[in-house]
């Protein structure tokens, strides 16, 4: 299977609770590589970041106290922007999915937000799950909390032996 993952390209993530300018400014990007992925053949799986009403009470909401992807929120909802149908969507409730084993993966490249948490958890996930296969990251689609955490986490994956593409 040669797949793009489209990772947490939600509203909250956008323009929400936890947006900025940066990612709003990759849409578009995302958009196209989605439409090019399927014309190419590829598959696309989304990732969505998901939580519930206790979210304040993990472990994770006492480090990020912010309230984000609240199951079945706007906030939750991957941008309509973005066309899902006919996709994989896969909830997680952590930075990192941890059943990429239940796919038979040959290539993978990511897009998505952010890319100094869930991108490059998933990207090193993959990477460690599947070390023989080509795993790549586009730049131009993802946007971290930063821009310098941005620059940072792609440096990270570079070291890793994934390929950074238009950055």
């Amino acid at each position: 299977m040669r797949a793009l993952i489209v990772v947490d390209m939600q509203n909250d993530f956008i323009d929400g609770s936890l947006g900025t300018k940066e990612a709003v400014n990759i849409v578009p990007n995302v958009k196209r590589k989605i439409e090019e992925a399927r014309a190419e053949g590829r598959d696309v799986i989304f990732t969505r970041d998901t939580h519930y009403e206790d979210y304040l009470e993990t472990n994770e909401g006492k480090h990020l106290p912010v309230v984000h992807c609240i199951e079945e929120s706007r906030g939750w909802e991957i941008s309509p922007e973005l066309d899902a149908s006919s996709s994989t969507i896969i909830n997680k409730n952590t930075f990192g999915y941890t059943g990429w084993t239940d796919f038979d993966f040959e290539e993978v490249e990511l897009v998505g937000l952010c890319t100094d948490i869930c991108v490059v958890s998933n990207a090193l996930i993959i990477k460690a799950l599947f070390p023989e296969i080509k795993v790549s990251v586009d730049a131009s689609c993802c946007a971290g909390v930063t821009p310098e955490a941005h620059e940072a986490a792609l440096a990270t994956m570079r070291s890793c032996q994934i390929e950074i593409l238009n950055g």
